[in-house]
């Protein structure tokens, strides 16, 4: 019995440390240039229209982005955001603004989401998700609170 016992754990256990080796392989170092498949311009469709949202490439350590989203021909709103290193992590940050670039948040305030955990496909902020479908395609999980104080959580689908 013990002999047997043995001879599955033989079996068993390197199946167990490939799994394990697997599992952390997917996590990233929290650099850019483990996200640069982010860069590009993306274009979709969400709250009823269509939307931009132009990457840059990582460089001086941080990538930088436009977002409008464009109702009935008109643009409705702008955002300005930032990825950038801090202390040997990430942090996106943006600025709304309306359609005449009048700034939603105050002149010192950023909306801001630190980052959670990078994968292989995957940048994953408090609040914010992207996701790499292929090179050409990505999705983009935004969390948006309500009013009433639930969240609701907005997909972007984005090609490029």
């Amino acid at each position: 019995m013990k002999t047997y016992i043995m001879v599955i754990l033989i079996m068993i256990t390197p199946l167990f440390s490939l799994s394990c080796k697997a599992q952390t392989e997917k996590k990233l170092e929290h650099k850019l240039k483990n996200i640069a498949w982010i860069s590009g311009n993306w274009k979709g469709e969400a709250f009823g229209g269509l939307t931009e949202e132009n990457w840059s490439e990582p460089s001086g350590g941080s990538m930088m982005a436009t977002f409008k989203l464009i109702n009935n021909g008109k643009v409705s709103f702008y955002e300005i955001e930032i990825i950038r290193e801090v202390e040997n992590t990430l942090i996106l940050q943006l600025k709304h603004f309306n359609n005449d670039l009048k700034g939603w948040e105050t002149k010192e305030e950023t909306v801001d989401f630190p980052l959670k955990e990078i994968t292989s496909t995957k940048a994953i902020f408090e609040g914010i998700i992207f996701e790499k479908i292929s090179d050409n395609e990505m999705n983009v999980y935004v969390d948006i609170y309500q009013k009433d104080g639930s969240t609701e959580t907005v997909k972007f689908n984005y090609t490029k």
